[in-house]
């Protein structure tokens, strides 16, 4: 079995498109079209369904992928054995959150590259949240993954590999008639108007299952997908927030006060129980950083 052909229908797989998948392979989209016919053909079935709304995994194709992806994976190993040097080599997808800037990951991930050139990186943000790429990780459409949500919720299929944890802060504007006090409870909060990320986002919704549990409910007023953009929509008014320490960016015209209830958020990061050399390198990284 040709590689190149496997590496064109991984791409497909991922991508779900020809289009995207021949950029991200470097090649024509009549020859990655050309190479996934001869795959099927070698297989015996077919990898997915084309039709004018786009292309779609087949159950078969489902079921064959890992397979696939052990086989380039397996090829990358080889690789690596045979340099002289070691270096390694394959294709390594991380899964990131939309707003990293603040957290140590992109250095861990730069200094990765660095060190391990001949490795291509790929990344991906979801816009939305951690669910999403853990299944995408699940599904062997990522290797490694950030995980906002309780190592507990990520099911069968993933393990998870604690990074972090950070307990939530009471973000407020300045001049706000609580931002005085030493700390704040959520009875002190009551009736306020909160600014927070969407639904599915693991800060969110590890946090109104606290307040849930706790009988708190609020009024969110505004979401924004990019945490980083939460304290600026305090700093203007549009409410008040609570996020995790690790997750407040510095920011101008907020104040930041600890909250009495202990609520914490667990920063993880999920891969597949068994992993390929660079996912394991860099997890190596990642957990050495924090």
């Amino acid at each position: 079995m040709e590689t190149r052909l496997v590496e064109y229908a991984i791409a497909v797989a991922d991508e779900l498109s020809f289009t995207r998948a021949a950029q991200r392979v470097y090649a024509g989209q009549s020859t990655v079209s050309a190479g996934v016919r001869a795959l099927e053909r070698e297989l015996g079935t077919a990898l997915f369904e084309r039709n004018q709304r786009g292309v779609r995994i087949t159950p078969a194709g489902e079921a064959v992928l890992p397979a696939l992806r052990a086989l380039v994976d397996a090829e990358a190993r080889a690789r690596t054995a045979a340099d002289p040097r070691g270096e390694l080599r394959g294709q390594l997808r991380i899964g990131v959150f939309s707003s990293v800037s603040y957290l140590a990951i992109p250095r861990v991930i730069g200094a990765f590259h660095r060190e391990h050139p001949l490795v291509d990186l790929r990344l991906r943000a979801s816009a939305s949240g951690s669910a999403e790429l853990a299944e995408a990780v699940r599904r062997g459409r990522l290797d490694l993954s950030m995980y906002g949500l309780p190592a507990a919720t990520a099911g069968p299929g993933l393990a998870v590999h604690r990074l972090a944890t950070s307990r939530y802060v009471v973000v407020l504007p300045a001049g706000h008639e609580l931002a005085s006090r030493p700390e704040l409870a959520l009875t002190d909060l009551a009736g306020e108007r909160f600014v927070d990320a969407p639904v599915g986002f693991g800060n969110r919704d590890v946090l109104d299952a606290a307040l849930g549990a706790r009988g708190f409910l609020r009024d969110v007023r505004a979401e924004a997908t990019e945490t980083s953009a939460i304290p600026v929509f305090v700093a203007n008014g549009l409410g008040i927030a609570l996020l995790p320490d690790l997750l407040l960016p510095t920011s101008e015209g907020i104040e930041v006060v600890p909250l009495k209830e202990r609520i914490t958020w667990e920063v993880n990061v999920v891969t597949r129980p068994s992993t390929g050399e660079a996912t394991a390198a860099l997890l190596r990284q990642l957990l050495a950083a924090y």
